[in-house]
């Protein structure tokens, strides 16, 4: 089983699949509906003031998955600065007032290790991801680092993992991303 907050960790297995080869997937929310989560690992080549140059941020922008990808996104810590934010677990939130948000980047008050930055996210409809991971896709883990892992760098995030499983993920965890290049 799993719920809000929980990490996806994408099995070897999906190494050809272009949107989740490797990744790492913050689930945002579990309901009867269905779920939603967020690529953690896979960062884009822009930045924020690419996107809204009125920003002039240089947060850069991650890809959240294949859903509404032309849309922007963001999780965070900081509850305290950006009203409206949902809890998702674990003193991690999503979303917010984002004219306030705005303001608070606009004077460099915005810590880049503490807010992520998404196009689009990752859906699943009702029983959708349960068939996922009884096939195999997916390795559901708890989040250990808490609100810390938008701080992890995301080169290395799906490698850590596979380690932190263990067992016969050891072996993933070293294995090169083009198994042509062993």
């Amino acid at each position: 089983m799993f719920e809000s907050g929980d990490l996806l960790i994408a099995d070897p297995s999906l190494a050809l699949d272009y949107h989740f080869s490797r990744s790492v997937i913050l689930l945002s929310e579990v309901n009867e509906s269905g779920c939603i989560g967020f690529v953690l690992n896979k960062p884009l080549h822009y930045r924020l003031g690419d996107l809204i140059p009125e920003l002039t941020s240089e947060h850069l922008i991650y890809s959240g998955g294949p859903v509404e990808s032309d849309n922007l996104y963001f999780l965070h810590n900081l509850p305290d600065r950006i009203p409206n934010s949902v809890l998702i677990k674990d003193e991690i939130y999503w979303g917010g007032d984002f004219n306030e948000l705005s303001e608070q980047l606009a004077i460099g008050e915005i810590d880049a290790n503490k807010i992520r930055f998404f196009l689009g996210y990752s859906g699943w409809e009702f029983g959708q991801l349960q068939g996922e991971i009884d096939a195999d896709s997916w390795v559901v883990a708890p989040n250990g680092e808490k609100e810390k892992i938008l701080q992890s760098p995301p080169k290395s995030m799906w490698k850590d993992q596979m380690t932190q499983l263990g067992g016969e993920f050891l072996l993933y965890a070293n294995a090169p991303e083009d198994p042509r290049n062993n």
